[in-house]
């Protein structure tokens, strides 16, 4: 269900059980992180990353509607002076981010499953700066659409799989290092 109230039919909002998954997989990286909501929707991840523990949060969201939506979820939450959002496409967005010198701790992505978006997403996460030097990056798809282990400087270090949709964990790369999966994250799939 939508924060604000009302659930849009051209959303998809992650699920309650992968939602619960995706903080217990980033319960030891919230507390003070800046959080990066990329496809925020209806914005209950970037909200429940405030509740978690989160510093700051952005939310970039296209859809107009769905950005006064979340703004109004964020006023009745008391989050207001924690948070920004920015009604862009992600794309763009990645792409001003690094302009500006922007980075984040955990970047969390959600596009369409039925489209090319995960892989031109993560393609611009790969190539841009964005990502703080020990931050990881969660991208929810759709199951039957693998992603591949490197997008440029960031490589897979796990999959969470829930039913039909995959949570992959992405990690930027460090020169010398072999692994470098970060401590409590096991460097394999995982299905529930």
């Amino acid at each position: 269900m939508r924060p604000g109230g009302k659930v849009s039919k051209s959303l998809r909002p992650t699920s309650g059980k992968v939602r619960e998954a995706l903080f217990n997989i980033l319960r030891s990286r919230m507390e003070n992180s800046r959080f990066l909501d990329l496809y925020a929707g209806t914005g209950a991840v970037g909200i429940e990353a405030l509740r978690q523990g989160a510093s700051e949060v952005l939310f970039v969201e296209a859809g107009r509607s769905n950005a006064v939506e979340i703004q109004k979820a964020l006023s009745k939450y008391h989050f207001m002076d924690k948070t920004k959002i920015i009604a862009k496409k992600t794309l763009p967005f990645i792409e001003w981010a690094a302009i500006n010198q922007m980075t984040f701790d955990i970047i969390f992505l959600d596009p369409p499953y039925h489209t090319e978006e995960i892989f031109e997403a993560m393609t611009a996460l790969g190539t841009s700066d964005i990502l703080s030097s020990d931050g990881i990056i969660v991208a929810e798809h759709f199951a039957k659409k693998a992603l591949p282990d490197v997008f440029d400087a960031l490589h897979k270090i796990r999959d969470y799989i829930y039913g039909d949709t995959v949570l992959s964990v992405y990690k930027k790369k460090r020169r010398g290092l072999i692994n470098q999966t970060p401590a409590g994250i096991n460097n394999c799939a995982y299905r529930i």
